[in-house]
């Protein structure tokens, strides 16, 4: 298994005062918008991303960080062999992601995903 992106995740009162703010400081540009989530990225370094959510779709927590991996269900297999706290299930989820959230030692929860 491997990570092909790290993302971090900011919880948003407005995205559309976020993302203009990060468009007007860092010019960076949205990528992918749902509504409650928005992804910017710096359009001449497609992988440098930050999302902005307002809550979270299907899950009972917003993450600190979204991490792609190649296999998530291997990913998702190794977190519940080392006994870490699973948040949200192993979930196919409706935009086209498999994801799950675990937290880590200090608290922080990250949302583990491939996109299917």
């Amino acid at each position: 298994m491997g990570v092909e992106r790290i993302v971090p995740d900011l919880t948003s009162r407005s995205t559309a005062e976020a993302v203009a703010f990060y468009g007007r400081v860092l010019g960076l540009e949205p990528v992918m918008d749902h509504g409650w989530i928005v992804t910017l990225a710096d359009p001449d370094r497609p992988g440098a991303q930050l999302s902005l959510l307002t809550h979270e779709a299907t899950a009972a927590v917003v993450p600190d960080v979204s991490i792609e991996v190649d296999d998530v269900d291997a990913a998702h297999a190794a977190a519940v062999q080392a006994g870490a706290e699973i948040v949200h299930p192993l979930t196919d989820e409706p935009w086209g992601v498999r994801r799950f959230f675990v937290r880590d030692p200090d608290g922080h929860v990250v949302n583990v995903l491939g996109h299917a």
